[in-house]
Parts: structure tokens; C-alpha cells; sequence
């Protein structure tokens, strides 16, 4: 009887938070949009500087790489 009165008391104090939840996620998934995209940008333009660092070294390495 205890377990299902926790239950019930559950129930009335975090509906609120999860209405609240599915209300701001969309939101909050599209401020945050921009933000990753600038960082998958941000990560392309370290990842192509790197390459282009390493270049030299794998072109005079004589290994070939397939």
C-alpha cells in the first residue's frame, strides 16, 4: 500500500516536469541546431588542416596507403 501511495505521489508532482519536458525539447533541439553545425563545421576544418599538415610526411613516407 505504501509502494502504490509513492507511486501516486510521483504522479502528481512530476506530470508537471514531463508536460514541461516534451513542451521544451523541440525548442531547445532547435536553438541548439546552429551550435552543432558550427561544430561539425569547426571539426571539418581541423580535420582538413591536419591533413594538410601531414601531407609532406605521407607524400615522402614512400609507404603506400590504400
Amino acid at each position: 500500500m505504501v509502494g502504490f501511495l509513492l507511486w501516486l505521489l510521483l504522479l502528481v508532482f512530476c506530470w508537471p516536469l514531463a508536460l514541461l519536458a516534451i513542451v521544451l525539447y523541440p525548442i531547445v533541439w532547435l536553438l541548439s541546431l546552429p551550435l552543432r553545425l558550427v561544430g561539425i563545421t569547426v571539426s571539418a576544418v581541423f580535420a582538413f588542416l591536419g591533413a594538410l599538415l601531414m601531407l609532406p610526411a605521407r607524400v615522402l613516407s614512400g609507404r603506400r596507403v590504400a
